[in-house]
């Protein structure tokens, strides 16, 4: 997410509008303290509403915990994951790393005794 204070505005306005373009949230501050969120005009807002777009994108930024972005969409946390699954954000976002060797201990455990 990008930020602008008010004071950029004039100058910065394209770089704003380009990230609308973009799908991508803006913040807008003055004296360093949030003023608004610029959200882009998309189908899908029009679709599910400012609050689930917004906390669907949030949440996908890692701007939100999944908890309070599901309180945001009005949803309950079940209901929000899977409509941001559905519309192909992950829900859990491992390393790499860590997963693989979460599977292997997985492995491990799931074979059988050798005699």
């Amino acid at each position: 997410m990008q930020t602008f204070s008010i004071r950029e505005l004039r100058e910065r306005s394209g770089d704003l509008s380009r990230a609308a373009e973009q799908g991508q949230l803006s913040l807008v501050t003055r004296h360093g303290q949030p003023l608004f969120v610029s959200v882009p005009f998309t189908e899908e807002l029009l679709r599910v509403g400012v609050h689930v777009a917004l906390a669907a994108q949030l949440f996908q930024n890692g701007d939100l915990p999944p908890g309070r972005a599901a309180r945001l969409a009005g949803m309950k946390l079940a209901d929000f994951l899977a409509y941001v699954s559905a519309q192909g954000i992950a829900v859990v976002d491992y390393d790499p790393a860590e997963l693989s060797e979460e599977l292997a201990g997985f492995d491990a455990v799931a074979q059988p005794p050798r005699d």
